[in-house]
């Protein structure tokens, strides 16, 4: 499995701080998924430059942001993500919240989706750690069926 992880962040990509949620994700992919190939790339807060970063990675399986999904005048993401894809995947995100409950009642503010471009599954997750390392358990449950219905093999 290619993922990249993308993190949204002005500041990040700026060098104003330093990406923690990133290799948070990457950690715990690596440790719940085997055989997982994971890069990751920071860039601003800009909807056009999301859309031509998801398209510069279609031979990847999976796209994972995190950031940008917030209330935020600078928050694109997901509106990025549905304009990228063909079909969106409402459950995944619908799910990330639901279960992120468990954790904060601040997920009632995520507006991550999720969504299909071909063989592509992006998947956007908060950019705060705590909840990119949540979503990132979560999701690791779920990945490997989902790549596997994508390509046809079914339930």
């Amino acid at each position: 499995m290619k993922v990249l992880v993308l993190t949204v962040s002005d500041r990040a990509a700026g060098g104003i701080y330093r990406d923690r949620s990133g290799p948070a994700i990457q950690e715990v992919l690596t440790e719940r998924i085997g055989g997982i190939e994971i890069e990751r790339e920071i860039i601003p807060d800009d909807r056009d430059l999301l859309v031509k970063t998801f398209g510069e990675n279609r031979e990847r399986d999976v796209i994972i942001t995190t950031g940008g999904t917030g209330l935020g005048p600078r928050d694109f993401t997901p509106e990025a993500t549905a304009e990228f894809c063909e079909k969106m995947v409402p459950g995944i995100a619908e799910y990330l919240r639901a279960r992120s409950f468990e954790q904060t009642p601040h997920a009632a503010l995520s507006r991550a989706a999720a969504g299909i471009s071909g063989d592509l599954l992006i998947i956007n997750f908060p950019g705060s750690v705590k909840g990119a390392v949540f979503c990132a358990e979560v999701i690791s449950e779920l990945l490997e069926h989902a790549l596997e219905m994508i390509r046809g093999a079914g339930h």
